[in-house]
């Protein structure tokens, strides 16, 4: 700002002098230097900066990473490996939300839980953060061994309010020696997965007078799996 204070003080010195009376000339000298004195303040400006320079720098994107995480919609069962033949590690609640530190293709994710890493059916997870930075893992050996014997119920009878419409019902069987646990059935669904040593499951079901349900058990370990024959009761 100094030098354009300078630059037209030395201007207005030129008008001044070119007003003059025509007997009277400009000292060479004075000109001479006026020019040299605007030359070097022409010479020793800054150029401004672009306005556009800065405001093209900031609009760059900047990569952002956030945490791969995973969360579910309903209990979900949590593995050693990718199938219903390795082991449960622990079951995760839909109030949950889990590192995921793995990718199995087609669709497993590994997950990091208080009980250790586990794996996860795709189907039952919904994915956020930064999933594609999750590197891709190969699979635990296929578990060694033998699957359960077969399952054999003991006993199984119900128990029905046709005041309410409900059926309290008690199924019993054998337990085995070398299960992980058992998953119960009721009409081909999955209602129940119980831990090993377990020999009794109980539920208070709707049941209309006339109606029926059918409900089968499997016992399971790491290298397969063994049903129970289906049973039917009735109100």
């Amino acid at each position: 700002m100094k030098r354009i204070f300078v630059l037209f003080f030395i201007i207005a010195i030129l008008l001044s002098s070119c007003n003059m009376p025509a007997s009277d000339t400009v000292d060479p000298q004075v000109a001479t230097a006026a020019a040299l004195t605007v030359e070097a303040v022409i010479g020793n400006s800054t150029p401004l900066a672009s306005p556009t320079a800065g405001s093209q720098a900031n609009t760059e994107a900047t990569p952002t990473y956030s945490q791969p995480l995973a969360s579910f919609e309903d209990v979900t069962n949590c593995r050693t490996g990718p199938g219903v033949n390795y082991e449960r590690v622990t079951q995760i609640l839909p109030a949950d939300s889990v590192e995921i530190i793995g990718f199995y293709p087609p669709n497993y994710w590994i997950v990091s839980t208080d009980n250790g890493p586990c794996w996860v059916s795709g189907e039952f997870v919904t994915p956020s953060g930064s999933i594609a930075a999750v590197p891709t893992v190969t699979a635990p050996p296929t578990p060694q061994g033998s699957a359960p014997d077969n399952v054999s119920l003991q006993s199984w009878f119900v128990s029905c309010n046709y005041v309410t419409n409900e059926a309290n019902v008690t199924i019993a069987w054998s337990d085995k020696d070398d299960e992980s646990g058992y998953r119960v059935f009721r009409n081909n669904q999955l209602i129940a997965e119980l831990p090993e040593n377990s020999r009794e499951f109980k539920e208070t079901i709707s049941l209309l007078s006339g109606q029926s349900v059918g409900y089968y058990v499997v016992a399971f370990n790491a290298v397969g799996s063994t049903s129970s024959k289906s049973i039917s009761m009735s109100c």
